[in-house]
């Protein structure tokens, strides 16, 4: 469960503002929709190593910048 306490001064707005953003950081909504849809192994396993595969070129063309 997330807590914010509301700081003197600051606006109920601001405070949302500030739990909101907790909370699309716990990525509770990702884990959400994942769990919606089954997914086989080999579908995660591939997805990943396209994953790694797209970072590791990413790096590779900044790294000469």
């Amino acid at each position: 469960m997330l807590k914010i306490e509301v700081k003197e001064g600051e606006s109920i707005e601001r405070a949302l503002k500030r739990y909101k953003r907790k909370y699309r950081r716990t990525k509770v909504l990702d884990q959400i929709k994942e769990r919606q849809h089954y997914t086989k192994q080999s579908t995660e396993r591939r997805e990943a190593l396209q994953k790694a595969e797209y970072k590791q070129q990413y790096l590779l063309e900044n790294e000469d910048q």
